[in-house]
């Protein structure tokens, strides 16, 4: 089946500004929405979220906003809503499809085999990012992210943003048993990209990882 990029060019990227890392939240009490240890919702299991909590309360100083977080579960097959957007004041959550890179799945199983921060990998990488600005490019409405962790701190030069894609449709289900693959990106559903932009935001992190 085939798949589009999600890479954009680099004549397009060039002209844009580079996301400057966004500062610590002013008020000391936020980041004890980490520390306070939320509990897991229903749909998300215990070990990672915890995981994505403890990984916010790491990053606090980087991570503007506290109040939400997204968790994507690639320990999940695609056909399953694995990007969980998080409420962590109410804890009210959010699931939507969410689909990996070709290179973390190269036989096309529909399951994230191997994570890679390596440029030119087609892979999706694991760990935190921190949610930058919005921009127009190859898959219309974007969102850059910054890695934060050395097992994704090439996030930016390779161009891993946020977009959605036909392939990340959930109609894929019914037809193929899984969804498309990425070249790394966060590929959401194409009606479903308006809602995850207003819930989640710049100055939030992604949590990516396989407990």
């Amino acid at each position: 089946m085939a798949v589009s990029s999600c890479v954009a060019p680099a004549a397009k990227m060039a002209g844009a500004p580079r996301p400057i890392a966004l500062p610590a939240a002013p008020v000391a009490v936020t980041p004890q929405v980490a520390r306070t240890g939320p509990k897991a919702p229903a749909n998300i299991r215990p070990e990672l979220f915890q995981r994505a909590v403890a990984a916010l309360d790491r990053h606090a100083s980087r991570v503007a906003t506290h109040d939400r977080i997204a968790i994507a579960d690639f320990a999940q097959p695609s056909y399953r809503p694995r990007l969980h957007l998080v409420n962590l004041g109410t804890g009210e959550c959010e699931s939507f499809l969410v689909a990996h890179g070709i290179g973390s799945d190269p036989s096309h199983t529909g399951l994230l085999q191997r994570f890679s921060n390596e440029p030119n990998s087609e892979a999706s990488c694991e760990g935190a990012f921190l949610t930058a600005d919005y921009y127009v490019g190859k898959h219309g409405e974007s969102q850059r992210l910054l890695g934060l962790d050395p097992t994704n701190n090439n996030a930016f030069d390779r161009a891993i943003v946020v977009h959605s894609a036909w392939y990340s449709n959930a109609d894929m289900i019914a037809q193929h048993g899984k969804l498309g693959r990425s070249q790394g990106c966060f590929a959401v559903g194409e009606r479903e990209l308006a809602k995850v932009f207003e819930r989640l935001g710049p100055g939030r992190m992604i949590y990516s990882a396989k407990v």
